[in-house]
């Protein structure tokens, strides 16, 4: 039989399930994500001896768990923020080019996933190099309904280069639509 795999194991919080993040450290992962957030350069660095993939990979595992903290504070700003300016984003509903595109179509599936009273988890986590892929959920804590799921591949240049392709099936169940009130919570 396969062992089964701890994806959090080498990281700084686990977003497998709800309940396994202490407020303070989610206090520590959104400044961090702030902090990764103002460290993309202008121009997307080039993989070389000064800047290899093995740094690029351990800078996005740093930063994985302040993803995770940042959607599921509905913060918008951060999550626009790992985006390249020059971002290609595939996807049932693009491709997009660029920020402008998705912008409100993807503010409308972050307060869907970010609502009250609603669990976003991402239970399996896989990195290589510039390469993150996972697979997250997102359930109703009352209901236990599956509000939306998804794979999604980033590739994410670590710290100095952000996010300039992903690649995203998702699949939301019971809205599609995010309501006002819900919209409002998202930091922009």
């Amino acid at each position: 039989m396969i062992k089964r795999t701890n994806y959090y194991k080498e990281l700084a919080a686990d977003y497998s399930r709800p309940g396994l993040v202490a407020d303070e450290v989610k206090q520590k992962l959104i400044q961090q994500g702030e902090k990764f957030v103002q460290m993309k350069e202008a121009t997307i660095p080039q993989i070389s001896i000064d800047y290899p993939l093995e740094q690029i990979e351990q800078e996005n595992k740093e930063w994985w768990p302040t993803h995770c903290e940042a959607l599921r504070q509905g913060r918008g700003d951060i999550l626009t923020g790992e985006y390249r300016h020059d971002l290609v984003y595939f996807c049932q509903d693009g491709p997009f080019y660029g920020l402008e595109e998705q912008k409100e179509r993807e503010q409308h599936w972050w307060a869907l996933i970010a609502q009250p009273h609603v669990s976003m988890c991402w239970p399996i986590v896989q990195f290589w190099g510039e390469f993150v892929h996972f697979e997250w959920k997102c359930e109703d804590d009352e209901t236990n309904e599956t509000i939306a799921k998804g794979m999604v591949c980033w590739v994410r240049r670590g710290h100095r280069g952000g996010c300039y392709f992903k690649s995203e099936q998702l699949t939301f169940y019971r809205d599609v639509f995010a309501a006002p009130e819900l919209l409002k919570l998202i930091t922009v």
